[in-house]
């Protein structure tokens, strides 16, 4: 009969060479959070000894925006036995760097904590590449929302494509801020690029529509074809409070009216 192996366990010095190699900072602390264990990368972020760091407060070495207050995953880790992690700011060398960190309980044989074990990750270079990325995005959706100067008080936004909450948002703030900057009287939103017009885009418009009114700015709305009107009649959306118009020659032609202008030959 053969018999079953027993798994091969890793020695105790094997076990510490792990944790103490591990390319992440691994530090541990005791129920007051000083720290009674550091490895080799945690000395390397710090530029600290062993023998400076421990005994002393873990957050007077690794101080984060959640040090020594209630988000502090070591303190509620301590506090209820359970692993925490978030992300957050720290101050190491004077420099600011972003850290996702993990902490942990330590329990004893009988299972009372006796302290937490603490993983960090430098993520500055993640949330540099995030940050890019947010300020692309937000590049991508000004160009693809040109507010144009049509008329001395008289602006144009043309859309084209689908309009969706982030970028109706967009619009909204980029017409504020010309209105703003312009001075402009009228403001003629053209959606004749716009495929289909559904009740969270007509509720986009109106909202679109109602905060320019609140800069006294009049709001026409332009570019509405036929399948465009019959769907916001079979949805019931109440367009009265919006000036509408078929095409942007035809709003132009009443912006001219509401700034009192009148175009004349020569």
């Amino acid at each position: 009969m053969a018999t079953q192996k027993r798994p091969v366990k890793a020695d105790l010095n094997i076990q510490a060479q792990i944790l103490k190699q591990l390319p992440s900072p691994v530090m541990a602390v005791d129920k007051d959070m000083r720290i009674i264990y550091v490895n080799d990368s945690a000395m390397d972020m710090t530029e600290k000894p062993e023998n400076e760091m421990i005994g002393k407060l873990c957050y007077s070495i690794f101080n984060t925006a959640d040090c020594q207050t209630d988000a502090c995953c070591m303190k509620k880790a301590l506090i209820t036995g359970e692993s925490y992690s978030n992300r957050t700011e720290a101050i190491i060398k004077d420099e600011e760097l972003n850290a996702e960190y993990y902490a942990v309980p330590l329990k004893d044989d009988d299972g009372k904590i006796i302290g937490g074990l603490e993983f960090i990750v430098d993520i500055t270079k993640q949330v540099q590449y995030e940050q890019s990325l947010i300020e692309q995005s937000k590049t991508i959706h000004k160009l693809s929302t040109p507010t144009i100067k049509l008329w001395e008080g008289i602006l144009v936004l043309p859309i084209i494509g689908v309009v969706d909450s982030i970028r109706a948002q967009n619009m909204m703030e980029t017409m504020l801020d010309k209105i703003a900057e312009t001075y402009s009287r009228v403001i003629i939103l053209d959606i004749f690029g716009v495929a289909a017009v559904d009740t969270a885009v007509a509720q986009h418009l109106i909202k679109i529509a109602k905060a320019t009114k609140l800069m006294g700015c009049d709001c026409i709305l332009s570019g509405i074809s036929p399948p465009v009107a019959q769907t916001i009649v079979q949805l019931g959306i109440d367009m009265e409070s919006i000036h509408t118009k078929s095409t942007l020659a035809d709003a132009f032609e009443e912006a001219l009216e509401i700034m009192k202008l009148k175009v004349t030959e020569q």
